[in-house]
C-alpha cells in the first residue's frame, strides 16, 4: 500500500499507527502485538507475494491471460487475501476501473478542474467525518482531504442522478488509501455503472431503492438460515434497517474492523454483493446463541458491536464462503419485485 506521510508543518508529536495508517489507541491492543510477524511467516507472505507478482505480469499485463486459463485459482488466492502491497493493483483489474481509465484519457481532470456541482457544500461538511482517525485525512484541507473531495466532486458531475451521498466518501477514501485520485475515481464509476458486477448506484438513489431490496432479501436470508434466531428478532421487532443498512451502503468499510474490511473488499470486487450477505449471515450464525437471549435494546447494541472473536477473517470468512445465497436471493429479489415494482433495469443485483 502506498504510504501516506503526515505534513511535518504541523505541531504536535507523530501519532503512533497502526499498519494501515491508522492512529493506535492503546500501545499494547491484541492487534497490535499480533503484527509482529515471525521469519517464518514472513517468508510465507513473500511467496504469496511472489505468486501474485507473477500470476499478474508487469502491470497487470499477464492478468486477464490467466483468469481465463485459472479462473478458480484467481478465486481461491482473493478469498486468501491480496497481498496489501499489490491490493491496489489487482482492484483495479478485478472491478474493471483500469480497462475504463484507459479509454477515458483527460476525464478525470475536465471533471476536477473545469465542472461545478451542487453537491460541493455537502461533501465539504462531510469530509472530516470519512476515517477520521487516519492519518491521511486527518489534517484539514490536507492531501488526503483534497483527494477524497476531489473524486466525490467529480463523481458528482460525472453522474447528476446520483449526484453525491454521505456513505460515498468511505468507499471513495477506502480506494484512496490504495490508489491514485484518478485511479480511485474511474474505481468509484466501475462500481456504481456495474462494469463487472450489478451497479451500486441503486444504493444512493433518492430512497434508496437497492439498499431496501437488500434489506429485504436479507431478513428473509435470516429466516431461512436461522430460524430460530429469526423468530427473535421478529418477536423483538429487529429488522435488518436498525443494523444492516451501512453493510450495503458502505460495503463493511464504515464501522468494520479495517484488516477485516480489506478482506471482503478483495471478494467483493471479484464475486459481487453475495459477499456481503454471506458476511452477514456467518456473523449471526457465530454469535447466534448470545443474540436470541437479548432483549430489544441489547439486541440492537450487539448487532452493531459485534465482539472481537467474531470480526476474525480466518474465522468469519471461511464460514460466510460455506453459506450458498445466490439462489434465493435472485428468487427474493424477484419476490420482492412483485410487491414493490422494478428497479429500473440498469440498477439491479446480479444472482
Amino acid at each position: 500500500m502506498e504510504k501516506k506521510k503526515i505534513d511535518e508543518s504541523q505541531p504536535g508529536p507523530v501519532p503512533r499507527v497502526d499498519r494501515f495508517g491508522f492512529v493506535k489507541q492503546e500501545p499494547n491492543t491484541p492487534e497490535v502485538l499480533a503484527t509482529s510477524k515471525s521469519a517464518f511467516e514472513y517468508e510465507r507472505e513473500e511467496r504469496k507475494i511472489r505468486k501474485w507478482r507473477k500470476m499478474i505480469g508487469v502491470g497487470g499485463s499477464d492478468w486477464k491471460h490467466y483468469v481465463r486459463r485459472k479462473h478458480h485459482v484467481v478465486k481461491r488466492r482473493i478469498r486468501k487475501g491480496i497481498p496489501d502491497c499489490l491490493r491496489g493493483l489487482v482492484w483495479q483489474l478485478i472491478s474493471g476501473s483500469r480497462d475504463l481509465l484507459l479509454m477515458n484519457p483527460g476525464v478525470y481532470e475536465q471533471l476536477v478542474i473545469y465542472e461545478t456541482s451542487a453537491s460541493e457544500l455537502d461533501i465539504i461538511r462531510d469530509i472530516s467525518r470519512t476515517f477520521p482517525s487516519h492519518v491521511f485525512f486527518q489534517q484539514r484541507h490536507g492531501p488526503g482531504q483534497r483527494s477524497l473531495y476531489n473524486v466525490l466532486k467529480a463523481y458528482s458531475v460525472y453522474d447528476r442522478d446520483v449526484g453525491y451521498v454521505q456513505g460515498m466518501g468511505f468507499i471513495a477514501g477506502l480506494l484512496l488509501l490504495y490508489m491514485s485520485e484518478e485511479d480511485a475515481f474511474w474505481l468509484l464509476v466501475a462500481l456504481l455503472k456495474g462494469a463487472v458486477h450489478a451497479p451500486m448506484e441503486g444504493l444512493y438513489l433518492v430512497g434508496l431503492p437497492l439498499v431496501q431490496q437488500y434489506l429485504y432479501q436479507f431478513n428473509r436470508l435470516v429466516t431461512d438460515h436461522l430460524p430460530t434466531l429469526g423468530e427473535h428478532f421478529a418477536q423483538e421487532m429487529i429488522n435488518p434497517s436498525m443494523y444492516a443498512s451501512q453493510w450495503f451502503i458502505t460495503v463493511f468499510s464504515y464501522s468494520f474492523p479495517f484488516h477485516l474490511a480489506l478482506r471482503i473488499w478483495d471478494v467483493f470486487l471479484h464475486e459481487g454483493v453475495k459477499i456481503v450477505f454471506k458476511v452477514g449471515l456467518a456473523l449471526m450464525k457465530y454469535c447466534h446463541d448470545d443474540l436470541v437471549k437479548l432483549p430489544f435494546e441489547k439486541l440492537i447494541h450487539a448487532l452493531r458491536n459485534f465482539p472481537e472473536d467474531a470480526m476474525n477473517p480466518d474465522t468469519l470468512l471461511p464460514m460466510a464462503y460455506s453459506i450458498k445465497v445466490s439462489k434465493r436471493l435472485e428468487e427474493l429479489k424477484q419476490e420482492y419485485e412483485k410487491k414493490n415494482g422494478k428497479l429500473p433495469a440498469d440498477k439491479q443485483q446480479p444472482s
